[in-house]
């Protein structure tokens, strides 16, 4: 666990900084008079982005390994953030928030490939939960960061910048071995609608609730006549407020179906929406409001995950669990430019019109597929924290306590032939880089004519090895046992031909 707090440190700061440029552009975009529906499009983009960045977070992982591509991602999101700076074009703004989306996604991705690899498997449900925790807390802090700010000037790119900078440099220093190559996840969103039809459909609404409101949210509080500082602390409050929901919640869901939770989520979720469309917006009645409605969105998503989980065996819940993130990322997109389109013909306050009609819509369908179904059969162990937000990669999967470790190992990492039992104790007795500077520096004393010198040399940092072709980051590992074994004896050697 001691390398844990450089990776969770890493996450948040990340997270505070995409969490604030969130909430800081539908803010900035609103103060120059650009339409909504230009905003709800840009939250889109950002989300379609990390859809597809999975794609270009295993290309480049298996290309040029863990370290380089979360350092390049992070650099390229860094230049992105800092473009908004330069000028005010919408449609480049749009083309920066698709970049952001694929580097960030890329980020998600090597985080949680190390995350896996260094945990226990007695401790894989903590490692989540407290991921997961980092998320929440990053989003909150991110709002509060821009609450300092409140004549959204470029100073809150600058803070972004400074934070998305600073995540990167637990990462860029660690000394750990690096993470196992990655496979793609062999996942048909169709084929296993077959199997969790309830599951999906209340993760896509799930979706479209949760990104109309990070993307929309700070635009209906501006337009309602709130500053800066009270923006910032009504988002907050919602994302606390589902922070706080998720013990109780899982609490209720081992207790009670989880078909009937989702669809009573869904009724409270339509019930305060309505109010907030109705009721005039007094300060502290919209952050009651809210509060509530966080406490019910936010758990929409840890409730599907937890029926679909109920509902499949061990080998499927890799898939399943990239199927929901899938359906929750693609909700997120859709109605984020829907809502905001809704909006702009109507008025601000059909925001959360639009988001209680959605959840009416929602209950009928999720009642027609319960009653084709089977009742399901809650287990404790099928709930675990979930995210608000797109804060993950389809490799948080190989964390999830539901999965069983060997099943996420063998469908996402990839196992070279040559890492016996042997060599991965090797590997792990390795605990500082230093020690294999000091080994290539022994050799650099031996005597030219040493049969070791120019075999150590040419082969010892090579990137390009037979046991670990995908990962130009990592050393030869299986010729480090022999090398171990014949150091003495060199350094031995070399001490005693250099005697006058």
């Amino acid at each position: 666990m001691k390398s844990f707090p450089s990776l969770y440190f890493a996450n948040l700061f990340l997270i505070i900084g995409t969490g604030l440029l969130t909430t800081y552009l539908a803010l900035y975009l609103g103060q120059h008079g650009i339409s909504t529906f230009w905003i709800g499009l840009m939250t889109s983009c950002y989300y379609l982005g990390l859809l597809f960045g999975s794609k270009l977070g295993y290309q480049l992982i298996k290309s040029v390994g863990h370290i380089r591509t979360f350092a390049a991602s992070t650099a390229a999101v860094t230049a992105c953030v800092a473009a908004h700076g330069v000028t005010d074009n919408v449609y480049i703004w749009l083309a920066l928030r698709f970049f952001v989306g694929l580097g960030m996604m890329c980020n998600y991705m090597v985080l949680e490939s190390w995350l896996n690899e260094q945990a226990a498997p007695e401790s894989r449900g903590r490692v989540f939960s407290f991921y997961m925790i980092t998320s929440y807390l990053g989003m909150i802090l991110g709002q509060f960061a821009l609450a300092q700010f409140p004549e959204l000037g470029y100073a809150p790119l600058f803070l972004v910048c400074m934070a998305l900078a600073i995540g990167i440099i637990p990462i860029s220093i660690t000394r750990r071995i690096h993470p196992k190559p990655l496979k793609p996840i062999q996942m048909s969103l169709f084929g296993f609608f077959k199997k969790v039809p309830q599951s999906l459909t209340a993760v896509l609404f799930a979706g479209i609730i949760n990104g109309s409101f990070y993307g929309l949210a700070p635009t209906f509080a501006s337009l309602s006549g709130f500053n800066a500082e009270q923006i910032a602390i009504y988002m907050s409050v919602t994302i606390f407020a589902g922070l706080l929901a998720q013990w109780p919640m899982g609490l209720l869901s081992d207790k009670i179906r989880r078909s009937i939770l989702i669809r009573t989520n869904a009724v409270v979720i339509g019930v305060i929406s309505l109010a907030l469309f109705l009721l005039p917006m007094a300060q502290l009645q919209a952050y009651i409001l809210t509060f509530i409605f966080g406490l019910f969105a936010f758990t929409l998503y840890p409730l599907s995950s937890a029926l679909a989980n109920s509902r499949v065996e061990d080998e499927d819940r890799v898939g399943v669990s990239s199927a929901l993130l899938v359906a929750f990322g693609g909700g997120a997109a859709i109605g984020s430019a829907v809502n905001a389109q809704i909006m702009t013909y109507f008025g601000h306050q059909a925001l959360y019109a639009s988001i209680s009609l959605l959840t009416v819509v929602m209950f009928l369908l999720l009642s027609f597929i319960n009653s084709k179904q089977k009742a399901e059969k809650p287990e404790p162990s099928d709930y675990v924290m979930g995210t608000s937000d797109v804060t993950n990669s389809p490799l948080a999967s190989t964390m999830d306590p539901r999965i069983e470790e060997t099943t996420a190992h063998e469908q996402m990492l990839v196992v070279d032939d040559g890492d016996t039992a042997e060599e991965l104790d090797d590997i792990n007795d390795i605990d500082d880089i230093d020690e294999v500077n000091d080994l290539a520096q022994m050799d650099n004393d031996a005597e030219t004519d040493h049969p070791l010198k120019n075999h150590r040399q040419g082969e010892l940092f090579s990137d390009n090895t037979n046991n670990d072709t995908n990962n130009p980051d990592s050393f030869n590992h299986g010729q480090m046992k022999d090398l171990n074994s014949q150091d003495d004896d060199s350094a031995s050697e070399s001490t005693t031909n250099k005697r006058p």
